[in-house]
């Protein structure tokens, strides 16, 4: 825990945060989404 509150004391801390958590979220929607294309007969 004492990672978690020395990462979030820091704007950097959140920054960077936020740009893991935003990759790791588009990179599960383009799965999703290229899995449900890649399904569809008619594309």
């Amino acid at each position: 825990m004492e990672l978690f509150s020395e990462l979030f004391s820091d704007w950097v801390g959140i920054l960077s945060f936020g740009v893991i958590a935003f990759i790791i979220l588009m990179a599960l929607f383009f799965i999703v989404f290229f899995m449900a294309r890649s399904g569809d007969p008619k594309s």
